[in-house]
Protein backbone atom coordinates (compact mmCIF):
# COMPACT_ATOMS: atom_id res chain seq x y z
CA UNK A 1 0.00 0.00 0.00
CA UNK A 2 1.23 3.64 -0.71
CA UNK A 3 1.41 5.97 1.94
CA UNK A 4 1.57 9.89 1.74
CA UNK A 5 5.40 9.33 2.42
CA UNK A 6 6.55 7.00 -0.01
CA UNK A 7 4.55 8.53 -2.57
CA UNK A 8 8.02 9.86 -4.40
CA UNK A 9 9.39 6.28 -5.39
CA UNK A 10 6.52 5.60 -6.94
CA UNK A 11 6.15 9.00 -8.96
CA UNK A 12 10.01 8.75 -10.58
CA UNK A 13 9.70 4.84 -11.39
CA UNK A 14 10.01 4.44 -14.80
CA UNK A 15 6.91 2.42 -14.68
CA UNK A 16 5.06 5.73 -14.16
CA UNK A 17 6.59 7.70 -16.44
CA UNK A 18 3.43 7.24 -19.05
CA UNK A 19 0.83 8.50 -16.77
CA UNK A 20 1.77 10.11 -13.63
CA UNK A 21 -1.65 11.63 -13.33
CA UNK A 22 -3.67 9.20 -10.94
CA UNK A 23 -0.40 9.33 -8.58
CA UNK A 24 -0.50 13.22 -8.61
CA UNK A 25 -4.33 12.83 -7.84
CA UNK A 26 -3.73 10.54 -4.67
CA UNK A 27 -0.70 12.52 -4.11
CA UNK A 28 -3.38 15.76 -3.39
CA UNK A 29 -4.95 14.17 -0.35
CA UNK A 30 -2.00 15.29 1.41
CA UNK A 31 -0.84 18.76 0.37
CA UNK A 32 2.38 18.84 2.24
CA UNK A 33 3.90 15.39 2.24
CA UNK A 34 7.22 14.41 3.95
CA UNK A 35 9.16 11.39 2.44
CA UNK A 36 11.31 8.78 3.55
CA UNK A 37 14.32 10.64 3.61
CA UNK A 38 13.19 14.21 4.95
CA UNK A 39 11.96 15.75 1.85
CA UNK A 40 8.67 17.72 1.23
CA UNK A 41 6.28 17.33 -1.74
CA UNK A 42 3.92 19.66 -1.86
CA UNK A 43 1.09 19.06 -4.54
CA UNK A 44 -1.52 21.34 -4.71
CA UNK A 45 -1.83 24.93 -6.82
CA UNK A 46 -2.34 26.87 -4.22
CA UNK A 47 0.16 25.90 -1.83
CA UNK A 48 2.30 25.76 -4.80
CA UNK A 49 1.86 29.00 -5.80
CA UNK A 50 2.42 30.41 -2.44
CA UNK A 51 6.04 29.38 -2.14
CA UNK A 52 6.82 29.99 -5.35
CA UNK A 53 6.53 33.68 -4.36
CA UNK A 54 7.67 33.06 -1.12
CA UNK A 55 11.52 34.09 -0.25
CA UNK A 56 12.23 31.80 2.58
CA UNK A 57 12.34 28.94 -0.32
CA UNK A 58 15.94 29.15 -1.25
CA UNK A 59 17.11 28.09 -4.90
CA UNK A 60 20.37 27.81 -4.08
CA UNK A 61 21.69 24.60 -3.30
CA UNK A 62 23.88 25.29 -0.43
CA UNK A 63 20.88 25.92 2.01
CA UNK A 64 19.59 22.50 1.84
CA UNK A 65 20.90 19.76 4.60
CA UNK A 66 21.15 17.01 1.64
CA UNK A 67 22.91 19.88 -0.73
CA UNK A 68 24.13 17.66 -4.08
CA UNK A 69 27.73 18.13 -5.21
CA UNK A 70 28.13 21.41 -7.02
CA UNK A 71 28.86 20.00 -10.63
CA UNK A 72 29.52 23.90 -11.99
CA UNK A 73 31.98 24.45 -9.24
CA UNK A 74 33.73 20.56 -10.11
CA UNK A 75 33.79 21.70 -13.83
CA UNK A 76 35.52 24.77 -12.67
CA UNK A 77 32.44 27.13 -13.67
CA UNK A 78 30.56 30.30 -11.55
CA UNK A 79 26.78 29.00 -10.38
CA UNK A 80 23.61 29.71 -12.84
CA UNK A 81 21.72 32.05 -11.55
CA UNK A 82 19.17 29.67 -11.77
CA UNK A 83 20.67 28.56 -8.54
CA UNK A 84 20.89 31.87 -6.61
CA UNK A 85 18.49 33.82 -4.32
CA UNK A 86 18.33 37.21 -4.56
CA UNK A 87 19.56 39.88 -5.23
CA UNK A 88 22.21 38.34 -7.03
CA UNK A 89 19.88 36.25 -8.66
CA UNK A 90 17.77 39.18 -9.67
CA UNK A 91 20.75 41.26 -11.11
CA UNK A 92 22.62 38.45 -13.20
CA UNK A 93 18.82 37.61 -14.83
CA UNK A 94 18.03 41.30 -15.85
CA UNK A 95 20.94 41.78 -17.41
CA UNK A 96 20.23 38.37 -19.45
CA UNK A 97 17.12 39.26 -20.34
CA UNK A 98 18.21 42.90 -21.87
CA UNK A 99 19.33 41.15 -24.68
CA UNK A 100 17.08 37.72 -24.73
CA UNK A 101 14.06 39.42 -25.59
CA UNK A 102 10.61 40.79 -23.87
CA UNK A 103 10.18 43.34 -22.05
CA UNK A 104 13.63 45.21 -23.16
CA UNK A 105 14.32 43.53 -26.64
CA UNK A 106 10.68 42.62 -28.02
CA UNK A 107 12.43 42.13 -31.17
CA UNK A 108 14.53 39.57 -30.30
CA UNK A 109 11.92 36.56 -30.52
CA UNK A 110 9.18 38.04 -32.04
CA UNK A 111 11.77 38.97 -35.18
CA UNK A 112 12.61 35.50 -35.38
CA UNK A 113 8.62 34.36 -36.47
CA UNK A 114 10.09 34.14 -40.23
CA UNK A 115 13.17 32.18 -39.60
CA UNK A 116 11.35 29.97 -37.14
CA UNK A 117 8.56 29.26 -39.68
CA UNK A 118 11.59 28.84 -42.26
CA UNK A 119 13.05 26.41 -39.90
CA UNK A 120 9.99 24.50 -39.15
CA UNK A 121 8.77 24.34 -42.63
CA UNK A 122 12.45 22.89 -43.60
CA UNK A 123 12.20 20.10 -41.23
CA UNK A 124 8.72 18.84 -42.43
CA UNK A 125 9.54 18.67 -45.85
CA UNK A 126 12.34 16.76 -44.76
CA UNK A 127 9.99 13.42 -44.20
CA UNK A 128 6.41 14.64 -45.72
CA UNK A 129 7.30 12.62 -48.53
CA UNK A 130 8.21 9.27 -46.46
CA UNK A 131 5.27 9.99 -44.19
CA UNK A 132 2.75 10.64 -47.61
CA UNK A 133 4.44 7.56 -49.06
CA UNK A 134 3.79 4.97 -45.85
CA UNK A 135 6.86 5.34 -43.77
CA UNK A 136 6.80 5.90 -40.23
CA UNK A 137 8.57 8.80 -39.21
CA UNK A 138 9.88 10.29 -35.29
CA UNK A 139 8.65 13.31 -34.34
CA UNK A 140 11.31 13.51 -31.62
CA UNK A 141 14.30 12.86 -33.50
CA UNK A 142 12.96 14.31 -36.69
CA UNK A 143 11.60 17.22 -36.06
CA UNK A 144 10.92 18.21 -32.13
CA UNK A 145 14.68 18.06 -31.49
CA UNK A 146 16.36 19.58 -34.54
CA UNK A 147 13.97 22.45 -34.77
CA UNK A 148 14.61 24.29 -30.84
CA UNK A 149 18.52 22.94 -31.03
CA UNK A 150 18.92 24.79 -34.47
CA UNK A 151 16.52 28.25 -33.16
CA UNK A 152 19.15 28.31 -29.50
CA UNK A 153 22.10 27.90 -32.02
CA UNK A 154 21.30 30.99 -34.27
CA UNK A 155 20.10 32.97 -31.88
CA UNK A 156 23.70 32.41 -29.69
CA UNK A 157 25.56 32.51 -32.44
CA UNK A 158 26.94 28.93 -32.54
CA UNK A 159 28.01 27.46 -36.16
CA UNK A 160 25.98 25.06 -38.10
CA UNK A 161 28.28 22.63 -37.98
CA UNK A 162 28.70 22.83 -34.15
CA UNK A 163 25.20 21.99 -33.68
CA UNK A 164 26.03 17.89 -33.18
CA UNK A 165 27.99 18.86 -30.41
CA UNK A 166 25.48 19.65 -28.38
CA UNK A 167 22.94 16.58 -28.42
CA UNK A 168 25.14 14.19 -26.07
CA UNK A 169 26.36 17.66 -23.98
CA UNK A 170 22.13 18.25 -23.52
CA UNK A 171 20.98 14.89 -23.00
CA UNK A 172 23.67 14.28 -20.31
CA UNK A 173 23.65 17.74 -18.19
CA UNK A 174 19.63 17.71 -18.48
CA UNK A 175 20.30 13.71 -16.27
CA UNK A 176 21.06 16.21 -13.44
CA UNK A 177 17.76 16.67 -12.78
CA UNK A 178 17.33 13.09 -12.57
CA UNK A 179 17.98 11.95 -8.62
CA UNK A 180 18.63 8.47 -8.96
CA UNK A 181 21.62 8.80 -11.67
CA UNK A 182 25.14 9.14 -10.96
CA UNK A 183 27.04 12.77 -11.65
CA UNK A 184 30.20 11.66 -13.15
CA UNK A 185 28.66 11.82 -17.04
CA UNK A 186 27.35 15.08 -15.96
CA UNK A 187 29.74 16.48 -14.69
CA UNK A 188 32.07 15.08 -18.19
CA UNK A 189 29.30 17.06 -20.08
CA UNK A 190 29.74 20.09 -17.74
CA UNK A 191 33.44 20.67 -18.71
CA UNK A 192 33.24 19.77 -22.07
CA UNK A 193 30.25 22.48 -22.89
CA UNK A 194 31.79 24.70 -20.50
CA UNK A 195 35.41 24.42 -22.64
CA UNK A 196 33.58 25.05 -25.65
CA UNK A 197 31.09 27.97 -24.86
CA UNK A 198 35.29 29.50 -23.33
CA UNK A 199 36.72 29.03 -26.71
CA UNK A 200 33.34 30.11 -28.68
CA UNK A 201 32.81 33.32 -26.46
CA UNK A 202 37.46 33.75 -27.30
CA UNK A 203 36.05 34.00 -30.91
CA UNK A 204 32.73 36.16 -31.13
CA UNK A 205 34.73 38.70 -28.79
CA UNK A 206 37.54 38.82 -31.60
CA UNK A 207 34.87 39.03 -34.28
CA UNK A 208 31.03 39.72 -32.48
CA UNK A 209 28.27 39.26 -34.83
CA UNK A 210 24.47 40.35 -34.51
CA UNK A 211 23.67 37.14 -32.06
CA UNK A 212 22.99 37.31 -28.37
CA UNK A 213 26.30 36.01 -27.39
CA UNK A 214 28.20 38.26 -28.88
CA UNK A 215 25.97 41.36 -27.76
CA UNK A 216 26.08 39.77 -24.07
CA UNK A 217 30.40 40.28 -25.09
CA UNK A 218 30.27 43.73 -26.24
CA UNK A 219 28.05 44.83 -23.67
CA UNK A 220 29.20 43.18 -20.70
CA UNK A 221 26.37 42.94 -18.86
CA UNK A 222 27.77 39.51 -17.11
CA UNK A 223 31.32 39.53 -15.34
CA UNK A 224 32.94 37.11 -17.38
CA UNK A 225 33.30 33.96 -14.59
CA UNK A 226 29.54 34.18 -15.31
CA UNK A 227 29.41 34.63 -19.04
CA UNK A 228 30.03 31.01 -19.61
CA UNK A 229 27.78 29.29 -17.42
CA UNK A 230 24.75 31.70 -18.51
CA UNK A 231 25.37 30.56 -22.30
CA UNK A 232 25.51 27.02 -21.16
CA UNK A 233 22.22 27.18 -19.02
CA UNK A 234 20.46 29.45 -21.84
CA UNK A 235 21.70 26.47 -24.61
CA UNK A 236 19.68 23.91 -22.15
CA UNK A 237 17.20 25.88 -21.36
CA UNK A 238 16.17 27.39 -24.65
CA UNK A 239 15.69 24.21 -26.19
CA UNK A 240 14.74 21.20 -23.52
CA UNK A 241 11.49 21.94 -22.39
CA UNK A 242 11.14 22.71 -25.96
CA UNK A 243 11.47 19.80 -27.20
CA UNK A 244 8.96 18.49 -24.85
CA UNK A 245 6.18 20.93 -25.17
CA UNK A 246 6.38 19.86 -29.54
CA UNK A 247 6.44 16.20 -28.76
CA UNK A 248 3.49 16.13 -25.53
CA UNK A 249 1.41 18.45 -27.69
CA UNK A 250 1.66 17.11 -31.13
CA UNK A 251 0.45 13.23 -29.00
CA UNK A 252 -2.06 14.62 -27.03
CA UNK A 253 -3.64 16.33 -30.34
CA UNK A 254 -2.88 13.00 -32.06
CA UNK A 255 -5.43 11.12 -29.28
CA UNK A 256 -7.45 13.96 -29.66
CA UNK A 257 -8.46 13.77 -33.77
CA UNK A 258 -11.34 16.23 -33.32
CA UNK A 259 -9.29 18.65 -31.70
CA UNK A 260 -6.57 18.61 -34.10
CA UNK A 261 -8.71 19.05 -36.83
CA UNK A 262 -10.46 21.73 -35.06
CA UNK A 263 -7.22 23.68 -34.98
CA UNK A 264 -5.96 22.81 -38.54
CA UNK A 265 -9.27 24.49 -39.53
CA UNK A 266 -8.93 27.46 -36.97
CA UNK A 267 -5.20 27.94 -36.87
CA UNK A 268 -6.22 31.05 -34.99
CA UNK A 269 -6.76 29.10 -31.71
CA UNK A 270 -3.63 27.77 -31.73
CA UNK A 271 -2.40 30.63 -29.00
CA UNK A 272 -4.65 29.02 -26.58
CA UNK A 273 -4.07 25.52 -27.52
CA UNK A 274 -0.50 25.20 -26.39
CA UNK A 275 -1.47 27.44 -23.25
CA UNK A 276 -3.50 24.57 -22.64
CA UNK A 277 -0.96 22.01 -23.41
CA UNK A 278 1.40 23.70 -20.74
CA UNK A 279 -1.25 22.90 -18.09
CA UNK A 280 -2.47 20.03 -19.10
CA UNK A 281 0.94 18.23 -20.40
CA UNK A 282 3.85 20.46 -19.33
CA UNK A 283 7.00 19.70 -20.23
CA UNK A 284 8.25 20.22 -16.34
CA UNK A 285 6.66 18.16 -14.29
CA UNK A 286 8.60 19.12 -10.41
CA UNK A 287 11.15 21.41 -10.23
CA UNK A 288 14.76 20.62 -8.33
CA UNK A 289 14.68 20.85 -4.89
CA UNK A 290 14.76 24.50 -2.93
CA UNK A 291 16.13 24.74 0.70
CA UNK A 292 13.75 26.27 3.23
CA UNK A 293 15.41 29.51 5.13
CA UNK A 294 12.98 28.72 8.11
CA UNK A 295 10.19 26.88 9.23
CA UNK A 296 7.34 27.50 6.91
CA UNK A 297 4.29 26.22 8.08
CA UNK A 298 2.23 24.82 4.58
CA UNK A 299 -1.63 23.75 4.79
CA UNK A 300 -0.88 22.73 8.61
CA UNK A 301 2.35 21.32 8.35
CA UNK A 302 5.83 23.10 8.98
CA UNK A 303 8.60 22.34 6.81
CA UNK A 304 11.63 22.63 8.99
CA UNK A 305 14.93 25.23 8.21
CA UNK A 306 17.10 23.20 6.09
CA UNK A 307 15.05 20.69 4.84
CA UNK A 308 14.36 20.06 0.85
CA UNK A 309 11.02 21.21 -0.37
CA UNK A 310 9.61 19.59 -3.99
CA UNK A 311 7.01 21.72 -5.79
CA UNK A 312 5.02 19.15 -8.43
CA UNK A 313 3.88 21.61 -10.80
CA UNK A 314 2.15 19.17 -13.13
CA UNK A 315 -0.02 18.13 -10.05
CA UNK A 316 -1.13 21.64 -9.34
CA UNK A 317 -1.54 22.02 -12.99
CA UNK A 318 -4.76 19.50 -12.88
CA UNK A 319 -5.94 20.59 -8.89
CA UNK A 320 -9.32 20.58 -8.92
CA UNK A 321 -10.00 23.26 -6.65
CA UNK A 322 -7.81 25.43 -9.06
CA UNK A 323 -9.00 24.19 -12.74
CA UNK A 324 -12.38 23.19 -13.55
CA UNK A 325 -12.19 19.94 -15.14
CA UNK A 326 -8.89 19.67 -15.13
CA UNK A 327 -8.25 16.42 -16.56
CA UNK A 328 -10.00 17.68 -19.82
CA UNK A 329 -8.13 19.29 -22.27
CA UNK A 330 -9.80 22.55 -23.80
CA UNK A 331 -7.87 24.55 -25.74
CA UNK A 332 -10.23 27.28 -25.43
CA UNK A 333 -9.97 27.19 -21.33
CA UNK A 334 -10.09 30.72 -19.73
CA UNK A 335 -8.24 31.82 -16.75
CA UNK A 336 -5.25 29.53 -17.70
CA UNK A 337 -3.11 30.83 -15.18
CA UNK A 338 -0.97 27.14 -15.25
CA UNK A 339 2.34 26.48 -13.94
CA UNK A 340 4.34 25.22 -17.13
CA UNK A 341 6.71 28.05 -17.32
CA UNK A 342 6.54 28.11 -13.20
CA UNK A 343 5.88 31.47 -11.31
CA UNK A 344 7.90 33.84 -9.53
CA UNK A 345 10.78 35.65 -9.64
CA UNK A 346 12.51 31.87 -11.22
CA UNK A 347 9.44 31.62 -14.06
CA UNK A 348 11.25 30.46 -17.13
CA UNK A 349 12.82 33.57 -18.84
CA UNK A 350 12.39 31.65 -22.69
CA UNK A 351 8.99 31.30 -22.16
CA UNK A 352 7.94 33.91 -25.09
CA UNK A 353 10.65 31.84 -27.48
CA UNK A 354 9.33 28.30 -26.17
CA UNK A 355 5.51 29.43 -26.61
CA UNK A 356 6.53 31.12 -30.88
CA UNK A 357 8.29 27.75 -31.41
CA UNK A 358 5.39 25.40 -30.42
CA UNK A 359 2.92 27.26 -32.32
CA UNK A 360 4.87 27.03 -35.41
CA UNK A 361 5.69 23.78 -34.71
CA UNK A 362 2.39 22.35 -34.20
CA UNK A 363 1.08 24.39 -37.14
CA UNK A 364 3.07 22.92 -39.55
CA UNK A 365 2.61 19.44 -38.59
CA UNK A 366 -1.01 18.91 -38.36
CA UNK A 367 -0.76 21.15 -41.71
CA UNK A 368 0.88 18.91 -43.55
CA UNK A 369 0.72 15.37 -42.29
CA UNK A 370 -2.61 14.61 -43.12
CA UNK A 371 -4.08 11.51 -40.95
CA UNK A 372 -1.44 10.94 -38.96
CA UNK A 373 -1.82 7.84 -36.57
CA UNK A 374 0.02 6.88 -33.41
CA UNK A 375 1.97 3.90 -34.22
CA UNK A 376 2.26 3.06 -30.41
CA UNK A 377 0.18 4.39 -27.64
CA UNK A 378 1.49 5.07 -25.25
CA UNK A 379 5.03 6.21 -26.35
CA UNK A 380 8.05 5.08 -24.89
CA UNK A 381 9.26 7.92 -22.36
CA UNK A 382 12.39 9.07 -21.03
CA UNK A 383 13.71 7.89 -17.96
CA UNK A 384 13.73 11.65 -16.07
CA UNK A 385 10.70 12.21 -14.31
CA UNK A 386 10.88 16.14 -13.65
CA UNK A 387 11.10 17.25 -17.43
CA UNK A 388 8.84 14.20 -18.62
CA UNK A 389 7.96 14.26 -22.32
CA UNK A 390 8.71 10.58 -24.95
CA UNK A 391 11.90 9.66 -25.67
CA UNK A 392 10.68 8.67 -29.57
CA UNK A 393 6.92 9.24 -31.21
CA UNK A 394 6.58 7.43 -34.20
CA UNK A 395 3.56 8.24 -36.40
CA UNK A 396 2.72 6.81 -39.97
CA UNK A 397 0.05 7.85 -42.13
CA UNK A 398 -3.68 6.42 -41.06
Amino acid sequence: MTTPDTMFKRIVDDASRPDPYPLYAELRRTPVARQEDGTYLVSTYHEIVALLHDPRLSSDPHNREDAPPDLSAEAGLAPAFIRMDPPDHDRLRAQTMRLFGPPHNPARVYGMRDELTRISTGLIDGFAVRYDGGERIDIVDEFAYPFPVTVICALMGVPRDDEHLFKEWADALIQTLDPRLDPGLQRQAMTEMGQYMAALIGRHRQDPGDDMLSGMITEGLLPPETLVTTAIMLFIAGHETTVNLITNGMLTLLRRPEVLDRLRREPELMPGAVEELLRYEPPVHMLSPRGALADIEVAGVTIPKGASVVLVLASGNRDPKRFRDPDVFDPAREDNQHFGFGSGIHSCFGAPLARLETQIALTGLIRRLRDPRLVADPPPYRSNPRLRGPEHLFIEHG
